[in-house]
């Protein structure tokens, strides 16, 4: 059995019965993950050892790295449907570990690489950079009310936090930090609806453009903002929204 959940950001499918390599689940497994589709499944292993084609002891966890490096997120569970049960506490499952794999996915691009990526360029500019050299760390931020966002509000709520301090500790180095945030921009993601929706909450008659954002990034880039640092920049147009 497979089912699908939609949402505004994502799809995920639960495909009930993977345990085989060459089994229909597994094949619609790597179907729908190639289609860019979270993927929770579920296997029973104490059938497999005894029917069909016999047990592939690692299988689901090979299944699961594979539909991971496909770029989507996984997860799987042993499901035993002889229990009436079953259906709610796959639920729950499903609920939990995905909604974990989310925030995890968040902070691995949003936090801990750019911090990663951050410190390794204050070292590497340290070494090779003559003294007196300016460094610039601009950093795309973001905020709002969405609640079907939650992962990615408060992971880049976490990185506006980090400038600060970061700006403190890199200022010897003649190293700003700041933070940059572009409010809701036409780039592609909006469609007609979206566009209806914010296109009143611009007091200037237009929405942002990505031209918009460049611009004020290349002024932060520039000689003339090394006084600036610690500051996280609106550059939004008026945006009425929060």
């Amino acid at each position: 059995m497979t089912s699908t959940i939609a949402s505004m950001k994502n799809k995920i499918a639960i495909v009930t019965g993977a345990s085989r390599s060459t089994g229909i689940g597994t094949a619609i497994c790597r179907a729908l993950a190639g289609s860019g589709i979270d993927i929770f499944f579920t296997h029973w292993r104490a059938f497999d050892e005894v029917e069909g084609n016999g047990l592939e002891q690692a299988w689901p966890e090979q299944l699961h790295g594979e539909l991971e490096r496909l770029g989507v997120r996984a997860s799987h569970m042993e499901a035993d449907f002889s229990n009436p049960d079953m259906p709610s506490l796959i639920m729950n499952e499903v609920e939990r570990t995905l909604d974990l794999a989310l925030l995890e996915q968040h902070y691995v691009v949003n936090n801990r690489t750019t911090m990663l990526l951050s410190t390794e360029f204050a070292k590497r500019f340290e070494q090779n950079q003559p003294s007196g050299t300016n460094g610039r760390i601009i950093f795309m931020v973001s905020k709002g009310p969405d609640a079907d966002n939650l992962a990615y509000t408060a992971t880049k709520g976490a990185l506006i936090a980090l400038i600060e301090p970061l700006a403190v500790g890199l200022a010897p180095l003649q190293i700003t930090v700041n933070g940059f945030d572009p409010g809701p921009t036409d780039s592609g993601w909006m469609d007609d609806g979206m566009k209806a929706h914010f296109l009143p909450l611009f007091p200037m008659g237009r929405i942002g453009l990505p031209e918009d954002a460049a611009k004020t990034i290349r002024f932060l880039a520039s000689d003339d903002a090394q006084w600036i640092t610690g500051q996280v920049i609106r550059s939004e147009g008026g945006f009425l929204g929060k």
